[in-house]
């Protein structure tokens, strides 16, 4: 059976979701929100010259596994279209919920509010 939110993080969309019998958990459905595409451009008519996609955890929660899954099989389809602009996927867990009130992991290694920054801005850290 689909597992209750146990948290007030949800939409009204994604909390009737979990109530449908027709696409319950226990019969394979899944659905992830990936919290961030990232990406820069230059100008308003350009597309993206580099870009990558964040998924956010709170009170350094991790990936659930079939979450882990999902994101590993996305990256793999992204990496055959050889998209040099693309980033990757990347886990940034908080302490406790942002930057200023704890520590900060980018891929389960502890960095500092510039280095954060310094990925944002798609420099290397």
């Amino acid at each position: 059976m689909t597992r209750k939110r146990d948290d007030e993080h949800s939409t009204e969309f994604g909390l009737w979701l979990r109530e449908q019998p027709e696409i319950d958990s226990y019969l394979g459905y899944r659905g992830y929100n990936l919290d961030y595409i990232w990406w820069k451009k230059k100008g308003f008519d350009k597309i993206p010259t580099s870009w990558r996609l964040i998924e956010e955890k709170r009170f350094m929660a991790n990936l659930k596994p079939d979450q882990r899954l999902t994101y590993r099989w996305l990256h793999k389809k992204i990496m055959k279209l050889k998209d040099v602009t693309y980033k990757g996927i990347h886990l940034l867990q908080f302490e406790n919920t942002n930057p200023e009130d704890g520590k900060i992991f980018l891929n389960r290694k502890l960095i500092t509010k510039k280095e954060l920054l310094d990925f944002l801005l798609f420099k290397d850290i």
